[in-house]
């Protein structure tokens, strides 16, 4: 069977919306499923990929349960709620992969540098492994560094989602992770791919 095409989506930021805690003015990921939200037209971007024969995976650094933020019951229900939330809008991704290790992190099991954790290809050629995805020709999004980073190290195709700003490229480039393309959010990265 032949090697299909992948988009892999990094998930909080890009999927999600981040959670701003209104007590401490922080912005984080969401630790628990009623602060979970997809952003808007997400569902019908990871629709139209899907639809053009795009293979669609998400792959997130969840540090949250190393760091003692959350339970990994929690990720599960929030892992729920995403797809429960995509088939609401007639969308779905074919798998879901998470980095759940740190450095620092205090739950000891969790403690490790690992190669799943991007900026590490782990996760993605483990999905690529499991699904019969064809690296060369697919598509890592993020909206941070360390996802190009890993796209990159996976010999992906890149696509940064942010508002472009001169320090950001910047560091991009110091940090050899200048993506191959910039969009404002998911459904502008979905007309990226298209156009090639």
């Amino acid at each position: 069977m032949p090697l299909q095409p992948a988009v892999f989506l990094d998930r909080d930021g890009v999927v999600n919306a981040m959670w701003l805690d209104p007590e401490h003015g922080t912005i984080d990921s969401p630790a628990n499923p009623e602060q979970f939200r997809l952003l808007p037209e997400v569902g019908s971007a990871i629709r139209q990929l899907r639809e053009r024969g795009w293979l669609t995976v998400v792959i997130s650094n969840q540090p949250g349960i190393a760091k003692g933020k959350f339970s990994p019951r929690l990720l599960e229900a929030m892992t729920q709620k995403m797809h429960d939330e995509l088939a609401a809008t007639g969308a779905r991704v074919d798998g879901v992969y998470y980095c759940l290790h740190h450095p620092e992190a205090i739950v000891p099991e969790y403690r490790q540098a690992c190669e799943c954790r991007k900026p590490q290809p782990g996760l993605l050629k483990c999905a690529a492994q499991e699904r019969g995805i064809d690296l060369g020709r697919s598509y890592m999004i993020g909206d941070g560094i360390n996802d190009i980073k890993a796209g990159q190290a996976a010999g992906c195709r890149t696509i940064w989602i942010g508002n472009v700003k001169c320090d950001q490229c910047q560091l991009q480039d110091r940090q050899q992770a200048k993506p191959d393309g910039i969009a404002k959010d998911l459904w502008a990265a979905v007309e990226l791919i298209d156009r090639g």
